[in-house]
């Protein structure tokens, strides 16, 4: 999806996305002092301003200026006086990071895109990251197609661990952990699993 169908699917609801932050990464960053963190593809903002609330200094970047003016405008509600630690801009996953840096946590949360361009989203985040920086890469899993339930049914924009270790062999990073997790949905017809990739990179 272009950026410009981002802001018309932003601009038609009130929210997209959950208003709390992903299971996974508030698991993973519970346990990471807090520093700079940047937020790639961060949609609403709901994770970086999770971050921002945890004590982190967070920059929110989407490629859907809809999506940033939604975030801002959230974070200046819902962060009271650590509104200041918390920037969102406008700007696209697979270009150079924004100005910030170097980023002691980079998030990569349901960037679903084809297997060339996740590799070049990857490149760009590693670069951002400083030594000893975790790298986390959150996404519907390739099984969850067959065996989870929801998220896009694109099979070439879905990833499982393997892939995405592959895919960052040739980057300075070391892996921490690689998995498939089960994640409860509430559906209509009660609990549902999805099934999510989340991979924890650190960077040499």
């Amino acid at each position: 999806m272009k950026s410009r169908d981002w802001d018309e699917r932003y601009a038609a609801v009130d929210l997209v996305w959950s208003a709390g932050p992903n299971r996974w990464v508030e698991e993973i960053a519970a346990d990471v002092p807090p520093g700079r963190a940047l937020d790639v593809a961060a949609g609403e903002g709901r994770n970086a301003i999770w971050l921002a609330s945890s004590g982190w200094s967070v920059v929110a970047a989407d490629f859907s200026e809809v999506a940033i003016e939604r975030a801002r405008r959230l974070a200046s509600e819902q962060l009271g006086d650590a509104a200041d630690r918390f920037t969102a801009v406008v700007s696209d996953a697979l270009e150079p990071a924004p100005e910030g840096g170097p980023y002691d946590l980079v998030l990569f949360s349901y960037l679903q895109l084809p297997e060339q361009e996740r590799r070049t989203a990857w490149a760009r985040g590693i670069e951002a990251a400083a030594p000893g920086a975790r790298v986390v890469v959150i996404g519907h899993a390739s099984r969850n197609l067959h065996e989870g339930w929801g998220g896009p049914q694109d099979p070439t924009v879905l990833y499982d661990p393997d892939e995405i270790v592959a895919e960052v062999a040739d980057q300075p990073v070391d892996v921490e952990s690689a998995e498939v997790k089960a994640r409860p949905v509430e559906t209509d017809g009660g609990v549902r699993e999805a099934l999510d990739t989340v991979v924890v990179l650190r960077r040499r």
